[in-house]
């Protein structure tokens, strides 16, 4: 077992690239919520944190067991991410748009069946980080995936903070804001696969 300063690093460098998704999707979030309390903000950046330690682990055990099923499932991931992020986003959108000519103050923010989707929109690509931590054993593995999961965490909670600020001063288009995010995001995971 190889714990030294380079694994370390290596895994905190990996759960920042893996975390970009999310950071994007919280900081929609932060927008679309700018009246968010810290309590929903701390549960909100775990769903994400949870999410990004359980996918890779969940690739690496794939890799370790059933690797054949797990690379016929690798060619849909974008797929899926695309239609998720697609279909949340449209969703903002659309109540922005629907909700901007109106006097109406309130906010809905993100509910908990929005944040599970997002959660594995925005994580379902660390399946394939599996891959890269096959040769750890399963100590490794799981101290990389939980600096994967607090890096994200972390990182996730800066995004929902800046939204929620730049929310406050965009008030009423913030969701349209929101929206076009989540599904640039989507329409990023898919084109990337492909090149």
């Amino acid at each position: 077992m190889n714990l030294g300063f380079s694994f370390f690093f290596k895994s905190i460098m990996l759960g920042v690239g893996l975390a970009m998704d999310a950071f994007s999707v919280s900081l929609a979030n932060g927008l679309n919520e700018p009246t968010m309390k810290q309590k929903k903000m701390c549960g909100v950046a775990s769903v994400f944190a949870i999410f990004q330690f359980v996918m890779p682990m969940a690739g690496w055990i794939c890799v370790s067991t059933i690797a054949k099923i797990f690379c016929a499932f690798q060619k849909f991931i974008p797929w899926i991410a695309l239609i998720l992020l697609g279909y949340i986003g449209g969703k903002m959108l659309y109540e922005g748009i629907k909700n901007k000519d109106s006097d109406e103050e309130e906010k809905f923010g993100v509910g908990i069946k929005a944040l599970l989707i997002q959660g594995i929109a925005t994580s379902i690509d660390a399946l394939s980080v599996g891959f890269t931590i096959s040769k750890y054993n399963l100590i490794e593995a799981l101290l990389a995936c939980l600096l994967f999961g607090f890096v994200t965490f972390f990182i996730c909670y800066v995004g929902l903070a800046i939204g929620k600020k730049a929310g406050t001063k965009l008030a009423g288009k913030a969701g349209i804001l929101g929206g076009v995010i989540l599904f640039v995001i989507g329409l990023e995971i898919f084109i990337t696969s492909l090149v």
